[in-house]
């Protein structure tokens, strides 16, 4: 298990803008904060997203696009450096107006209204390219 003790420094919370792209949006805020490494929680409601599913066999993402009002239920992910840049590692539980669940890693959605918490930690996260998942892990 590779671990760290980690020092919260600051606390957020924030709307999303209308028409913006929900992951973006995050990446965005986190790089004008100067924020290297932080957890957060979100909900709203999205008007359409881009789901990705990780084939561990396959070692690719599979995408499932949804061009329709989702409710986004529930949201959790972390902010760390991947290439130089924030990335916003986010999944997401979007639910239909029949009340069906939609879940995976969240790749694109487009807002209709968002809120997000962000705990930011002192110390940076850095991802790195694994050989085992082929996947881009923190170091």
């Amino acid at each position: 298990m590779n671990y760290r003790e980690v020092t919260a420094s600051r606390e957020f919370v924030a709307r999303l803008e209308h028409g913006a792209d929900w992951r973006e949006e995050i990446e965005e805020f986190a790089a004008r904060e100067g924020i290297d490494a932080a957890w957060f929680t979100a909900m709203g409601a999205v008007q359409d997203a881009e789901i990705w599913f990780y084939d561990q066999d396959d070692q690719e993402y599979q995408s499932v696009s949804f061009d329709e009002p989702l409710e986004v239920a529930s949201c959790v992910g972390n902010i760390s450096l991947l290439d130089d840049g924030h990335f916003a590692h986010t999944h997401a539980v979007l639910s239909r107006r029949s009340g069906q669940a939609l879940a995976g890693h969240l790749d694109s959605a487009t807002v209709f209204a968002g809120e997000v918490f962000l705990r930011a930690f002192d110390e940076p996260l850095e991802r790195e390219h694994d050989d085992v998942t082929d996947l881009d892990l923190w170091l």
